[in-house]
C-alpha cells in the first residue's frame, strides 16, 4: 500500500517526484523519502511522517538529480522510522524503493546475515536491495541482476531501482503490485498510480503482471514474466486533472461526500437508458448471453466493498430470485469453498487492485465459474483486465482513505445489476417499472440529503465525548449500519459496531448506557415497527438514541435523543440515501475531533498486500 515514484530526465527531478508523492499519498503516510543520482554519487534523504515533512528538509538542503526515485511508506515490516523508510541502499551505489510484502524475506535475510552482510533496517524491502547487489558482482548488467532477484523472491512486489553503476538507466517490476510507466518527450517515469504522473504525461502503459521496464531518458523496453521483449498498448488519459486539488474544501472527504449525486449521475447514465431502461451490455457484451444461464452468484469484496456486497445480495435474491452467496476476499481464499453449476464470480474493488480481492479472482479462473463480473472504478486497473465482464463505476478519482462516492457508486451498479437480472430471468415488468421509476428519483434526492450537512455538522458535538457507539439496522440496511460504524471508527477512532436490530437483545444490550449511543437507521419500509421495538429497549438502558428516519415519521420516536429527518425515500433506493447522513455524521466528529480527516491513523487506500 506504498507508493512509488521513479523519473528520468534531463532536467531535475526532485520536483515531479515531490509532487508524485503528494499524489500517492492516500498509499501510505508513515514515511517518506527520495534517492537522486547526482553524477557521482545518489543522494537520499528520508523523514518519518507525511511528504509535507520530507518537502520541508528538501527545502533546507536541496538535492539535484536527473535520474531518481522516490516513496511513500503505509509501514508493514518494521515501525515508521527514518531506518525503516524508503529508499533502501546496498552501499552507496545502489538504490531502490518497494511496494508490497516479500513472504520469505526472514529466510532470506538469514542467508544474506550469514555471507556477512550487514541490515540496516527490519524491513523487508532491505532483502531485495542486497540481493540485487549481491547478483551485480557476478553480472556485468543490472538488468539481469534484477532478472535473477525477482526469481527468489515470494509474495506481491513492485520495485524501481537505480545504480551509479548505470547512471542513465531506471529499472522498474511489476509482480501482484499495480505499476505503471509515463511517457514524456526525452523523459520517462514510472509510478504506481497514472494520477501522480498527471502533470508531467498523460500517456501511459500499464504494465502486466511480470513485466520488467528499463527505461532511459530518450527509450525504453520492456520485457515479459519470461523475458522476452514485449510491446504493451498505450492509453491516453484524459480530464481528472483536477482530482487531486480540494477545490476550495476543507478536506478530500467533504468534496468527495458532495459529489454523490454526480457520480451516480454518472454510473447511471451507463446502465440505464431514458428510452429503452436498463442496459444489461453496460455489464460488458457478453452479459445478456452469460446472465440467462447463471444460476447462482458469488460476490467477493473487502471493507466498504464488502458492505455493498452485503446489500446486493438482499436485492438479487429478494428481486431476481437467484441465490448469492458473499465472501470477504481474504477468507474465500482460504477455505475450500463449493462452486455451484453456473456460478457468476462477482468482485467489487475501487480500485481494481486490492491484493486479496485479486487473488480470489484468479482462484475463481481455475474453479469452473461460468464467468466473472468486476465492479470497480478504475478502467486500467488488473481486476478489470482479468474479469469476463466489467461494469466501471464513474466516481473518479476517490483520494479520500475512507470511501465515500466509490460506495454509493458500486451500490448503484448493483441495484442496476439486480434489475437487469430480475428483467433477463424474471421478465418481471412490475418490479423494472418501479425500480426505473425510483432510479430516477435517486440524484435529486441524495442533493437534497446533502443539504442537511449543517444540522448533522450540530448533531455530532453530542458525539465527541463519546469513547463507543452502536448503529443498528435490519435487512438490508444492516450493511448501511456497518458501513456508518465503519466510516466513524475509520476517522474519528471513536469505537463503532453495528448490529442488526434485532440481535440486540442477543448481547450488544449488555453494553447499553448513558455513554454508549446508539445510531439507528430506520426507513419507511416493512421492518419499521420492529424497529421501533428495538429502541425501547435501547431506551429501557438509559441509551441515548439517534434516529434516521423520514421527517413525517419524527413523531413516531418520542424516545428519540435526536432524530436526522430525510425526506420520503422509496424502498429500494433507501439504502443509498441513507449512506450519505451516515458520511456526514463521522466526518463532522473527526472534524470536531480534530483527527486527520483524509488520511487516518494507520490506514492507506489502495490495500495491495494481503
Amino acid at each position: 500500500m506504498c507508493g512509488i515514484v521513479g523519473a528520468v530526465a534531463e532536467r531535475n527531478v526532485l520536483p515531479i517526484l515531490l509532487e508524485g508523492l503528494k499524489r500517492l499519498e492516500y498509499r501510505g503516510y508513515d514515511s517518506a523519502g527520495v534517492a537522486l543520482f547526482d553524477g557521482e554519487h545518489i543522494q537520499r534523504r528520508r523523514v518519518v511522517g507525511k511528504v509535507a515533512a520530507l518537502e520541508a528538509s528538501l527545502k533546507q538542503h536541496p538535492l539535484v538529480g536527473h535520474i531518481g526515485i522516490a516513496h511513500t511508506r503505509w509501514a508493514t515490516h518494521g515501525k515508521p522510522t527514518e531506518a525503516n523508510a524508503h529508499p533502501h541502499m546496498s552501499g552507496d551505489r545502489l538504490a531502490l524503493v518497494h511496494n508490497g510484502i516479500i513472504e520469505n524475506y526472514a529466510e532470506l535475510r538469514a542467508e544474506l546475515e550469514n555471507q556477512g552482510v550487514a541490515f540496516n533496517s527490519e524491513t523487508d524491502t532491505e532483502v531485495i536491495v542486497h540481493l540485487v547487489a549481491q547478483h551485480l558482482t557476478i553480472e556485468n548488467d543490472l538488468l539481469p541482476a534484477i532478472q535473477k532477484t525477482i526469481k527468489r523472491l515470494k509474495g506481491a512486489y513492485a520495485i524501481a531501482v537505480i545504480s551509479t553503476n548505470f547512471p542513465h538507466r531506471l529499472i522498474a517490476v511489476r509482480s501482484g503490485s499495480p505499476l505503471v510507466v509515463g511517457l514524456g518527450i526525452g523523459e520517462h517515469f514510472v509510478a504506481s498510480d497514472s494520477l501522480s504522473l498527471l502533470p508531467v504525461t498523460r500517456r501511459f502503459i500499464y504494465l502486466a503482471e511480470g513485466d520488467i521496464v528499463d527505461m532511459a531518458r530518450d527509450h525504453f523496453q520492456i520485457y515479459d514474466a519470461h523475458g522476452k521483449p514485449v510491446q504493451r498498448p498505450v492509453d491516453e488519459m484524459e480530464g481528472q486533472s483536477d482530482a487531486a486539488s480540494k477545490s476550495g474544501y476543507k478536506h478530500y472527504m467533504l468534496k468527495e461526500i458532495d459529489e454523490q449525486p454526480a457520480v451516480v449521475a454518472r454510473t447511471l447514465a451507463l446502465g440505464l437508458d431514458p428510452v429503452s431502461g436498463l442496459r444489461a451490455e453496460a455489464f460488458g457484451q457478453e452479459a445478456p448471453r452469460i446472465f440467462k444461464q447463471l444460476q447462482h452468484i458469488r460476490i467477493v469484496a473487502c471493507g466498504t466493498s464488502y458492505h455493498a456486497a452485503m446489500v446486493a445480495k438482499c436485492w438479487i435474491e429478494q428481486h431476481a430470485h437467484i441465490s448469492c452467496e458473499i465472501d470477504i476476499a481474504s477468507e474465500l481464499r482460504y477455505r475450500h469453498a463449493v462452486v455451484r453449476p453456473n456460478s457468476l464470480f462477482v468482485s467489487i474493488s475501487q480500485s481494481g487492485e486490492t491484493a486479496d480481492t485479486l487473488a480470489a479472482l484468479r482462484q475463481a479462473k481455475t474453479q469452473g465459474y461460468l464467468a466473472s463480473l468486476a465492479i470497480c472504478n478504475v478502467a486500467t486497473s488488473s481486476l478489470v483486465r482479468e474479469s469476463d465482464l466489467v461494469f466501471l463505476t464513474q466516481a473518479g478519482v476517490e483520494m479520500g482513505v475512507a470511501s465515500t462516492k466509490a460506495f454509493t457508486a458500486q451500490l448503484t451498479a448493483l441495484l442496476m445489476l439486480c434489475g437487469v437480472l430480475a428483467q433477463i430471468k424474471l421478465q418481471d415488468v412490475d418490479f423494472i417499472d418501479n425500480l426505473t421509476k425510483e432510479l430516477g428519483q435517486l440524484v435529486k434526492l441524495l442533493s437534497e440529503i446533502l443539504q442537511l450537512n449543517q444540522y448533522v455538522m450540530d448533531m455530532a458535538s453530542q458525539l465527541l465525548e463519546k469513547r463507543h457507539c452502536l448503529f443498528l439496522g435490519r435487512g438490508v440496511h444492516y450493511p448501511i449500519a456497518l458501513e456508518g460504524a465503519l466510516k466513524l471508527k475509520e476517522i474519528s477512532y471513536i469505537h463503532a459496531e453495528a448490529y442488526p436490530a434485532g440481535e440486540l437483545k442477543h448481547g450488544p444490550l449488555a453494553l447499553v448506557d448513558a455513554d454508549m449511543p446508539v445510531v439507528v437507521i430506520a426507513p419507511n419500509n416493512e421492518l419499521f415497527d420492529k424497529v421501533k421495538s428495538n429502541l425501547e429497549q435501547v431506551k429501557a438502558r438509559g441509551g441515548q438514541l439517534l434516529v434516521i428516519t423520514e421527517d413525517r415519521l419524527r413523531d413516531q420516536f418520542p424516545l428519540a435523543d435526536w432524530v436526522i429527518g430525510l425526506p420520503s425515500v422509496p424502498t429500494l433506493i433507501a439504502p443509498i440515501v441513507y449512506t450519505i447522513p451516515l458520511q456526514l455524521l463521522a466526518y463532522h466528529v473527526a472534524v470536531l475531533k480534530g483527527t486527520d480527516v483524509d488520511q487516518p491513523r494507520n490506514l492507506a487506500k489502495s490495500v495491495t498486500v494481503e
